[in-house]
Protein backbone atom coordinates (compact mmCIF):
# COMPACT_ATOMS: atom_id res chain seq x y z
CA UNK A 1 0.00 0.00 0.00
CA UNK A 2 0.97 3.30 -0.77
CA UNK A 3 2.44 5.57 2.19
CA UNK A 4 -0.10 8.08 1.69
CA UNK A 5 -3.03 5.63 1.53
CA UNK A 6 -1.38 3.89 4.92
CA UNK A 7 -1.30 7.71 6.70
CA UNK A 8 -4.87 8.35 5.43
CA UNK A 9 -6.07 5.10 7.23
CA UNK A 10 -4.13 5.87 10.47
CA UNK A 11 -5.59 9.22 10.80
CA UNK A 12 -8.98 7.86 10.31
CA UNK A 13 -8.75 5.36 12.45
CA UNK A 14 -7.33 8.01 15.34
CA UNK A 15 -10.80 10.09 14.67
CA UNK A 16 -13.53 7.63 15.00
CA UNK A 17 -11.86 6.42 18.09
CA UNK A 18 -11.66 9.94 19.19
CA UNK A 19 -14.88 10.26 18.29
CA UNK A 20 -16.33 7.54 20.33
CA UNK A 21 -14.19 8.88 23.46
CA UNK A 22 -15.89 12.33 23.24
CA UNK A 23 -19.26 10.60 22.63
CA UNK A 24 -19.11 7.97 25.98
CA UNK A 25 -17.73 11.34 28.13
CA UNK A 26 -20.86 13.19 26.90
CA UNK A 27 -23.46 9.98 27.66
CA UNK A 28 -22.05 9.75 31.50
CA UNK A 29 -22.25 13.10 31.97
CA UNK A 30 -25.60 13.10 30.69
CA UNK A 31 -26.33 9.91 33.21
CA UNK A 32 -24.43 11.42 36.24
CA UNK A 33 -26.58 14.71 35.93
CA UNK A 34 -30.07 12.82 35.27
CA UNK A 35 -29.02 10.83 38.94
CA UNK A 36 -28.39 14.49 40.91
CA UNK A 37 -32.17 15.33 39.65
CA UNK A 38 -34.17 12.50 40.55
CA UNK A 39 -32.14 11.70 44.25
CA UNK A 40 -34.79 13.43 46.57
CA UNK A 41 -34.49 16.57 48.68
CA UNK A 42 -31.43 16.13 50.52
CA UNK A 43 -29.67 17.53 47.73
CA UNK A 44 -28.38 20.98 49.17
CA UNK A 45 -29.87 23.75 46.69
CA UNK A 46 -30.12 27.20 46.80
CA UNK A 47 -33.24 27.19 44.96
CA UNK A 48 -35.21 29.88 47.48
CA UNK A 49 -38.57 28.03 46.89
CA UNK A 50 -37.02 24.89 49.14
CA UNK A 51 -36.06 26.35 52.50
CA UNK A 52 -33.02 24.83 53.94
CA UNK A 53 -33.63 22.62 57.25
CA UNK A 54 -31.90 24.61 59.67
CA UNK A 55 -28.83 22.66 61.17
CA UNK A 56 -30.34 21.05 64.02
CA UNK A 57 -32.49 19.04 61.63
CA UNK A 58 -29.37 17.42 59.37
CA UNK A 59 -29.31 14.44 61.46
CA UNK A 60 -32.66 13.46 61.69
CA UNK A 61 -33.55 14.51 57.87
CA UNK A 62 -30.37 11.65 57.24
CA UNK A 63 -32.97 9.33 58.69
CA UNK A 64 -35.98 9.79 56.98
CA UNK A 65 -37.31 7.96 53.68
CA UNK A 66 -35.13 9.53 50.98
CA UNK A 67 -38.33 10.35 49.02
CA UNK A 68 -39.08 12.84 51.63
CA UNK A 69 -40.06 16.06 49.94
CA UNK A 70 -41.29 18.46 52.84
CA UNK A 71 -40.05 19.14 56.39
CA UNK A 72 -42.86 20.56 59.10
CA UNK A 73 -41.28 23.94 59.96
CA UNK A 74 -40.49 23.60 63.97
CA UNK A 75 -42.69 27.14 64.50
CA UNK A 76 -45.87 25.20 63.26
CA UNK A 77 -45.04 21.76 65.97
CA UNK A 78 -47.62 21.84 68.41
CA UNK A 79 -45.37 23.19 71.85
CA UNK A 80 -45.36 20.82 74.78
CA UNK A 81 -47.91 21.80 77.03
CA UNK A 82 -46.91 21.64 81.37
CA UNK A 83 -48.10 19.09 83.05
CA UNK A 84 -51.87 19.74 84.36
CA UNK A 85 -51.55 19.46 88.57
CA UNK A 86 -54.45 17.56 89.90
CA UNK A 87 -55.62 17.14 93.16
CA UNK A 88 -55.83 13.85 95.33
CA UNK A 89 -58.91 12.50 94.30
CA UNK A 90 -60.19 12.65 98.12
CA UNK A 91 -59.92 16.13 98.02
CA UNK A 92 -63.08 16.84 95.45
CA UNK A 93 -63.19 20.64 94.56
CA UNK A 94 -66.57 20.41 92.97
CA UNK A 95 -69.76 21.56 94.58
CA UNK A 96 -73.71 21.41 94.32
CA UNK A 97 -74.26 24.81 93.03
CA UNK A 98 -78.42 26.08 93.66
CA UNK A 99 -80.40 28.85 93.82
CA UNK A 100 -80.25 30.17 97.49
CA UNK A 101 -83.05 32.95 98.07
CA UNK A 102 -82.24 35.71 100.50
CA UNK A 103 -84.04 36.79 103.61
CA UNK A 104 -83.26 40.29 104.06
CA UNK A 105 -82.43 43.49 102.70
CA UNK A 106 -79.32 43.86 104.60
CA UNK A 107 -77.11 46.58 103.28
CA UNK A 108 -74.38 45.53 105.07
CA UNK A 109 -74.63 41.70 105.06
CA UNK A 110 -71.40 39.55 104.63
CA UNK A 111 -71.82 38.49 101.32
CA UNK A 112 -71.72 41.94 99.88
CA UNK A 113 -68.60 42.90 101.47
CA UNK A 114 -66.73 39.46 100.93
CA UNK A 115 -65.83 39.77 97.54
CA UNK A 116 -63.45 43.12 98.26
CA UNK A 117 -61.23 41.00 100.72
CA UNK A 118 -58.90 38.18 100.63
CA UNK A 119 -61.75 35.37 101.18
CA UNK A 120 -64.05 36.26 98.06
CA UNK A 121 -61.91 33.98 95.53
CA UNK A 122 -62.86 31.06 98.40
CA UNK A 123 -66.22 32.12 98.55
CA UNK A 124 -68.76 30.37 96.88
CA UNK A 125 -72.67 32.05 97.57
CA UNK A 126 -74.97 28.82 95.22
CA UNK A 127 -73.29 26.26 97.66
CA UNK A 128 -76.17 24.82 99.62
CA UNK A 129 -75.83 24.42 103.50
CA UNK A 130 -78.26 22.38 104.49
CA UNK A 131 -78.95 19.15 102.85
CA UNK A 132 -83.08 17.75 102.50
CA UNK A 133 -85.16 15.60 100.14
CA UNK A 134 -84.77 17.49 97.30
CA UNK A 135 -81.14 16.51 97.29
CA UNK A 136 -81.30 12.83 97.07
CA UNK A 137 -81.07 10.81 93.74
CA UNK A 138 -78.40 8.78 92.32
CA UNK A 139 -76.82 10.74 90.57
CA UNK A 140 -75.47 12.76 93.70
CA UNK A 141 -74.98 9.60 95.24
CA UNK A 142 -72.84 7.87 93.23
CA UNK A 143 -70.65 11.43 93.41
CA UNK A 144 -70.60 11.48 96.61
CA UNK A 145 -70.49 7.90 97.93
CA UNK A 146 -66.27 8.33 97.25
CA UNK A 147 -66.15 10.84 100.24
CA UNK A 148 -66.54 9.21 103.67
CA UNK A 149 -67.42 10.95 107.11
CA UNK A 150 -68.93 14.62 107.31
CA UNK A 151 -67.64 15.34 103.74
CA UNK A 152 -69.43 13.05 101.38
CA UNK A 153 -72.09 10.04 101.58
CA UNK A 154 -69.50 7.22 101.97
CA UNK A 155 -70.63 4.31 103.51
CA UNK A 156 -74.35 5.54 103.62
CA UNK A 157 -76.57 3.32 101.24
CA UNK A 158 -78.61 5.38 98.72
CA UNK A 159 -81.87 3.24 100.75
CA UNK A 160 -80.65 4.60 104.24
CA UNK A 161 -79.93 7.74 102.40
CA UNK A 162 -83.31 8.32 100.80
CA UNK A 163 -85.38 7.01 103.86
CA UNK A 164 -83.77 9.49 106.20
CA UNK A 165 -83.63 12.28 104.19
CA UNK A 166 -87.31 12.26 102.86
CA UNK A 167 -88.48 12.92 105.87
CA UNK A 168 -86.78 16.86 105.65
CA UNK A 169 -89.13 17.47 102.96
CA UNK A 170 -90.44 21.45 103.79
CA UNK A 171 -88.47 24.12 103.51
CA UNK A 172 -87.46 24.54 106.46
CA UNK A 173 -85.51 21.71 106.85
CA UNK A 174 -84.00 23.42 103.84
CA UNK A 175 -83.31 26.84 105.52
CA UNK A 176 -81.15 27.87 109.08
CA UNK A 177 -83.69 30.40 109.93
CA UNK A 178 -87.02 29.10 109.15
CA UNK A 179 -89.11 31.32 111.74
CA UNK A 180 -87.43 34.30 110.77
CA UNK A 181 -90.82 36.09 108.90
CA UNK A 182 -92.50 34.61 112.12
CA UNK A 183 -90.35 36.42 114.73
CA UNK A 184 -91.40 39.65 116.16
CA UNK A 185 -89.24 42.94 116.48
CA UNK A 186 -87.02 41.38 114.24
CA UNK A 187 -83.98 43.68 113.41
CA UNK A 188 -83.08 44.52 109.12
CA UNK A 189 -80.14 42.00 109.25
CA UNK A 190 -80.06 38.58 111.29
CA UNK A 191 -77.65 38.83 113.67
CA UNK A 192 -75.52 35.92 115.09
CA UNK A 193 -73.74 34.89 117.86
CA UNK A 194 -72.07 31.95 117.97
CA UNK A 195 -70.89 30.57 121.11
CA UNK A 196 -67.81 28.49 121.33
CA UNK A 197 -67.17 26.67 125.03
CA UNK A 198 -63.43 28.25 125.31
CA UNK A 199 -62.27 29.24 128.83
CA UNK A 200 -61.93 32.72 127.48
CA UNK A 201 -65.63 33.52 128.64
CA UNK A 202 -65.33 33.17 132.19
CA UNK A 203 -65.49 36.23 133.78
CA UNK A 204 -66.16 37.93 130.21
CA UNK A 205 -69.79 39.03 131.35
CA UNK A 206 -70.87 38.96 127.53
CA UNK A 207 -73.77 37.12 128.43
CA UNK A 208 -76.95 39.64 127.93
CA UNK A 209 -74.76 41.12 124.89
CA UNK A 210 -74.62 37.37 123.59
CA UNK A 211 -78.82 37.06 124.14
CA UNK A 212 -79.54 40.10 122.28
CA UNK A 213 -78.78 38.50 118.75
CA UNK A 214 -81.64 37.69 116.74
CA UNK A 215 -79.77 33.79 116.84
CA UNK A 216 -77.45 32.16 119.10
CA UNK A 217 -75.25 28.95 117.81
CA UNK A 218 -73.94 27.06 120.18
CA UNK A 219 -72.44 23.06 119.94
CA UNK A 220 -71.72 20.13 122.19
CA UNK A 221 -71.04 20.62 125.91
CA UNK A 222 -72.97 23.78 125.64
CA UNK A 223 -73.38 24.35 129.12
CA UNK A 224 -75.88 27.93 130.11
CA UNK A 225 -77.03 26.91 133.74
CA UNK A 226 -74.97 28.97 136.13
CA UNK A 227 -73.05 31.08 133.60
CA UNK A 228 -75.24 32.97 132.48
CA UNK A 229 -74.16 35.82 132.95
CA UNK A 230 -70.86 34.96 130.77
CA UNK A 231 -72.37 32.66 128.01
CA UNK A 232 -75.90 33.91 128.11
CA UNK A 233 -78.81 31.32 127.99
CA UNK A 234 -80.49 31.06 124.94
CA UNK A 235 -79.88 29.02 122.23
CA UNK A 236 -81.47 28.93 118.53
CA UNK A 237 -79.05 26.25 117.14
CA UNK A 238 -77.60 23.55 118.29
CA UNK A 239 -75.06 21.72 116.40
CA UNK A 240 -73.81 18.54 117.05
CA UNK A 241 -72.88 14.76 115.64
CA UNK A 242 -74.15 12.33 116.96
CA UNK A 243 -70.74 10.92 118.13
CA UNK A 244 -69.68 14.63 119.59
CA UNK A 245 -72.95 14.80 121.44
CA UNK A 246 -72.65 11.39 123.15
CA UNK A 247 -69.00 12.09 124.10
CA UNK A 248 -70.04 15.58 125.31
CA UNK A 249 -72.63 14.13 127.56
CA UNK A 250 -70.03 11.50 129.07
CA UNK A 251 -66.82 14.00 129.64
CA UNK A 252 -69.10 16.79 130.82
CA UNK A 253 -71.83 15.21 132.84
CA UNK A 254 -70.09 15.86 136.07
CA UNK A 255 -70.57 20.15 135.30
CA UNK A 256 -74.11 19.52 134.63
CA UNK A 257 -74.33 18.95 131.04
CA UNK A 258 -77.27 16.36 130.21
CA UNK A 259 -78.05 17.09 126.74
CA UNK A 260 -79.02 19.28 124.00
CA UNK A 261 -80.55 22.52 124.90
CA UNK A 262 -84.74 22.52 125.08
CA UNK A 263 -86.60 25.40 123.72
CA UNK A 264 -89.39 26.15 121.35
CA UNK A 265 -86.97 28.52 119.48
CA UNK A 266 -84.11 25.64 119.65
CA UNK A 267 -83.49 24.03 116.11
CA UNK A 268 -81.08 20.72 115.93
CA UNK A 269 -78.46 20.66 113.41
CA UNK A 270 -76.78 17.40 112.71
CA UNK A 271 -73.30 17.26 111.59
CA UNK A 272 -73.36 13.95 109.75
CA UNK A 273 -70.19 11.96 110.58
CA UNK A 274 -71.08 8.43 109.66
CA UNK A 275 -74.61 6.29 109.59
CA UNK A 276 -75.64 6.63 113.00
CA UNK A 277 -76.52 10.21 112.29
CA UNK A 278 -78.76 9.91 109.79
CA UNK A 279 -80.33 6.88 111.58
CA UNK A 280 -80.39 8.82 115.09
CA UNK A 281 -82.19 12.00 112.40
CA UNK A 282 -84.90 9.67 111.21
CA UNK A 283 -85.79 8.22 114.94
CA UNK A 284 -86.21 11.88 115.50
CA UNK A 285 -88.09 13.00 112.54
CA UNK A 286 -90.46 9.78 113.02
CA UNK A 287 -91.01 9.81 117.15
CA UNK A 288 -89.63 6.15 116.59
CA UNK A 289 -86.62 4.53 118.57
CA UNK A 290 -83.45 4.22 116.66
CA UNK A 291 -83.97 1.01 114.32
CA UNK A 292 -80.43 -0.07 114.57
CA UNK A 293 -77.05 0.72 115.16
CA UNK A 294 -75.06 1.47 118.37
CA UNK A 295 -77.77 3.86 119.32
CA UNK A 296 -80.29 1.12 118.88
CA UNK A 297 -83.95 0.97 121.11
CA UNK A 298 -82.62 4.65 122.15
CA UNK A 299 -85.50 6.92 122.33
CA UNK A 300 -84.77 10.37 120.84
CA UNK A 301 -87.07 12.60 122.71
CA UNK A 302 -84.84 12.18 125.46
CA UNK A 303 -82.40 14.28 123.47
CA UNK A 304 -84.36 16.58 121.74
CA UNK A 305 -87.75 16.77 123.88
CA UNK A 306 -91.23 15.70 123.50
CA UNK A 307 -92.72 18.45 120.91
CA UNK A 308 -89.42 18.45 118.67
CA UNK A 309 -90.82 18.71 115.15
CA UNK A 310 -89.43 18.26 111.97
CA UNK A 311 -88.69 21.51 110.88
CA UNK A 312 -86.57 21.53 113.85
CA UNK A 313 -84.24 19.53 112.37
CA UNK A 314 -81.74 20.30 109.93
CA UNK A 315 -78.39 18.64 108.44
CA UNK A 316 -75.52 19.73 107.17
CA UNK A 317 -74.77 19.12 103.25
CA UNK A 318 -71.78 17.11 102.87
CA UNK A 319 -70.67 19.36 99.90
CA UNK A 320 -70.68 22.35 102.43
CA UNK A 321 -68.58 20.57 105.00
CA UNK A 322 -66.05 19.32 102.15
CA UNK A 323 -65.68 22.90 100.70
CA UNK A 324 -64.83 24.36 103.98
CA UNK A 325 -62.22 21.91 104.27
CA UNK A 326 -60.52 22.50 101.06
CA UNK A 327 -61.38 25.97 101.05
CA UNK A 328 -60.65 27.64 104.32
CA UNK A 329 -59.13 25.04 106.96
CA UNK A 330 -56.51 22.97 104.49
CA UNK A 331 -54.50 21.71 106.81
CA UNK A 332 -51.38 19.50 106.44
CA UNK A 333 -52.95 16.95 107.89
CA UNK A 334 -54.30 15.89 104.48
CA UNK A 335 -50.95 15.25 103.46
CA UNK A 336 -50.22 13.05 106.60
CA UNK A 337 -51.04 9.23 108.10
CA UNK A 338 -54.36 11.11 109.50
CA UNK A 339 -55.54 12.64 106.66
CA UNK A 340 -58.90 10.38 106.22
CA UNK A 341 -59.87 11.10 110.10
CA UNK A 342 -59.53 15.16 109.88
CA UNK A 343 -62.05 17.50 109.10
CA UNK A 344 -63.13 21.16 110.54
CA UNK A 345 -64.10 20.63 114.13
CA UNK A 346 -67.75 21.08 114.97
CA UNK A 347 -67.38 24.57 116.41
CA UNK A 348 -65.34 25.47 112.97
CA UNK A 349 -68.50 23.91 110.80
CA UNK A 350 -70.90 25.97 112.84
CA UNK A 351 -68.97 29.23 112.86
CA UNK A 352 -68.85 29.01 108.86
CA UNK A 353 -72.03 28.07 108.19
CA UNK A 354 -72.69 31.53 110.28
CA UNK A 355 -70.70 33.44 107.86
CA UNK A 356 -72.69 31.46 104.91
CA UNK A 357 -76.15 32.30 106.15
CA UNK A 358 -76.22 35.26 108.77
CA UNK A 359 -75.32 39.01 107.63
CA UNK A 360 -73.97 39.64 110.34
CA UNK A 361 -71.64 37.36 113.20
CA UNK A 362 -70.11 37.47 116.13
CA UNK A 363 -68.14 34.98 117.74
CA UNK A 364 -67.28 33.85 120.93
CA UNK A 365 -65.42 31.37 123.49
CA UNK A 366 -63.40 30.44 119.95
CA UNK A 367 -59.26 29.87 120.40
CA UNK A 368 -57.29 33.77 120.10
CA UNK A 369 -53.54 33.73 120.44
CA UNK A 370 -53.49 34.01 123.78
CA UNK A 371 -55.39 30.92 124.22
CA UNK A 372 -52.88 29.65 127.14
CA UNK A 373 -54.19 32.15 129.66
CA UNK A 374 -57.30 30.80 129.87
CA UNK A 375 -58.40 27.43 130.48
CA UNK A 376 -59.87 25.03 128.16
CA UNK A 377 -63.55 25.51 128.35
CA UNK A 378 -65.55 28.15 130.87
CA UNK A 379 -66.91 25.43 132.82
CA UNK A 380 -63.60 24.10 133.94
CA UNK A 381 -63.84 24.27 137.69
CA UNK A 382 -59.86 23.53 137.65
CA UNK A 383 -57.59 25.02 134.83
CA UNK A 384 -56.81 22.70 131.76
CA UNK A 385 -54.64 23.34 129.13
CA UNK A 386 -56.14 23.45 125.92
CA UNK A 387 -56.17 20.29 124.32
CA UNK A 388 -55.15 19.01 120.38
CA UNK A 389 -56.47 16.36 118.31
CA UNK A 390 -55.19 14.39 115.31
CA UNK A 391 -58.37 14.91 113.61
CA UNK A 392 -58.78 18.83 114.22
CA UNK A 393 -56.12 21.60 113.35
CA UNK A 394 -57.26 24.04 116.05
CA UNK A 395 -54.20 26.57 115.11
CA UNK A 396 -55.18 26.95 111.66
CA UNK A 397 -58.57 27.48 113.19
CA UNK A 398 -57.26 29.88 115.43
CA UNK A 399 -55.29 31.93 112.50
CA UNK A 400 -58.84 32.04 109.81
CA UNK A 401 -61.01 33.38 112.74
CA UNK A 402 -58.01 36.32 113.47
CA UNK A 403 -57.96 36.54 109.75
CA UNK A 404 -62.27 36.89 109.36
CA UNK A 405 -62.02 39.60 112.26
CA UNK A 406 -58.98 41.39 110.79
CA UNK A 407 -61.56 41.02 107.31
CA UNK A 408 -64.23 42.99 108.78
CA UNK A 409 -66.21 39.82 107.85
CA UNK A 410 -66.83 38.33 111.87
CA UNK A 411 -66.20 39.90 115.42
CA UNK A 412 -64.37 38.04 117.83
CA UNK A 413 -64.14 38.34 120.78
CA UNK A 414 -60.60 38.46 122.47
CA UNK A 415 -60.91 39.00 126.03
CA UNK A 416 -61.10 41.97 128.06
Amino acid sequence: MAPSLKLVLVVLTVCSVFGVYITYRKATSSWTLVGLRTSGTLSVTLDSKVPMPPPTHLSALSRMNRTTTTVTPRKDRPKPQPPVLTEPPFIGDSYMSEDLPTQTNCSNRIRSRISATEFGARFLDRIPVLQWAKHVSLELHQRLRQYPGTHGWGGISFEDLNSTLSFLNSTANSQMFDDWQERRNRSQCIRCAVVGNGGILKGSGKGSEIDRHDYVFRTNGAITKGFESDVGSRTTHYIFSTNTLRNSMATYSRVGFRGPPISEETRYVFLPDHDRDYLLMKAAATKTLVSRGRDRGRDPKKLFGNDVSKKKLKMFHPDFVRYIRNRFLRSRILKGRYRNIYRPSTGATMLLAALHTCDQVSAYGFMTSNYGNYSDHYYDRNFHKVGFFANHDLKLEMVLWQQLNEAGLIHLYTGK
